[in-house]
């Protein structure tokens, strides 16, 4: 009796030590993503097992008017979050909001349909490329820089036709985007504030446009990787070189990137085939394509430990947007929560136990 009364204490002991560990561990993730055709933003949060909607922040000016929420980026600290508003009269804008109680702080207009958000840890400038949806495909746009405590534009930067994906490098020096209509990766020093290198992301320079759409560098290595949106490849540079290294032929309409901490996997949304791929970076091969639960996929934020991607997908026509919740260590969905229409632009906010 007393032999088999000290073993049911010692599995009870393990229990509850297994529960205490587990507890300690567990992680609390948020992240924001925007719903372009409902003018709000959703916080959600994800607790390594559901995935909730834990606040809906209106955005934008007019009521009876779609301004189009699109980019996302949180700063360094994580105190504020900021928005690019697409459409405007006739220019669009970036808002600022404090993170928590997610209040408007202050906006500055911009130019014509602002999209993508970069910050740099080295400047703290704001960098927004300024799509131009609406303009001519002949007309050069720009890029905006953004002195973040003032929200002030400081500099207007001409980028190429319909620039996207604005991303910096891991020191804060070098900002990275895609001129979508020139089918170029463009180099904009981040201190000079003017544009240094211009790059065809093409496997062929004279062949057809590959329209990029999204540029991520690698965390540790001089590398950029540049979503060739129209021929279905991911195209690799070299920025010791400045020169594509390699292609990856992909599925249809790689969108948005993003890269694991590590530097090891890439996590690339296919667009035209309602999905993400995960790529090993050391053999360049694709080690995973998971299904979305929506159509239309869009973007991509890794967690800073690498464990989780979480993926914005728009929907059709009247259906509601998603995001996906994907887990890296076994590529595959483990949830996923409806948000508003044409979910698009996604950013981590924070980690917490």
């Amino acid at each position: 009796m007393i032999r088999k009364n000290l073993i049911h204490v010692i599995l009870l002991g393990l229990a509850g030590w297994s529960f205490l560990t587990n507890t300690v561990s567990a992680q609390d993730y948020y992240v924001y993503v925007a719903a372009e055709s409902d003018d709000e933003v959703a916080l959600l949060r994800f607790d390594g097992t559901n995935l909730e909607v834990v606040k809906t922040i209106e955005v934008g000016t007019w009521p009876n008017e779609i301004e189009g929420p699109h980019g996302l980026n949180v700063s360094p600290d994580g105190e504020f979050w900021y928005l690019s508003i697409a459409h405007g009269f006739p220019y669009g804008k970036v808002v600022k909001y404090k993170t928590g109680s997610d209040e408007l702080v202050q906006e500055v207009e911009v130019g014509l349909f602002p999209a993508t958000i970069a910050i740099s840890e080295a400047t703290g400038f704001l960098y927004v490329v300024n799509f131009n949806l609406h303009g001519r495909m002949t007309e050069e746009s720009s890029v905006s820089v953004i002195e973040t405590e003032t929200m002030t534009e400081i500099e207007r930067i001409p980028q190429g036709i319909m620039p996207h994906g604005s991303r910096m490098s891991p020191d804060g020096l070098m900002h990275y985007s895609a001129s979508m209509m020139t089918g170029e990766l463009v180099e904009i020093d981040a201190i000079t504030l003017e544009v240094v290198r211009r790059l065809k992301t093409g496997s062929d320079p004279e062949g057809p446009n590959p329209k990029p759409t999204w540029v991520t560098p690698h965390p540790t290595k001089p590398l950029v990787f540049v979503a060739n949106n129209a021929a279905n490849q991911i195209a690799v540079v070299d920025l010791e070189k400045w020169e594509i290294v390699d292609h990856y032929e992909t599925n249809k309409g790689p969108y948005n990137l993003d890269i694991t901490p590590d530097g090891k996997l890439l996590i690339v949304s296919y667009k035209g085939a309602a999905s993400t791929g995960v790529w090993d970076l050391e053999k360049g091969e694709e080690l995973a394509l998971i299904p979305n639960s929506r159509a239309v996929t869009h973007g991509v934020a890794v967690t800073p430990d690498g464990r989780y991607a979480f993926v914005s997908a728009e929907g059709v026509g009247g259906e509601p947007g998603a995001v996906d919740v994907i887990d890296l260590s076994t590529k595959e969905l483990v949830a996923s929560v409806d948000v508003g229409k044409q979910a698009g632009g996604i950013i981590f906010w924070k980690m917490t136990e």
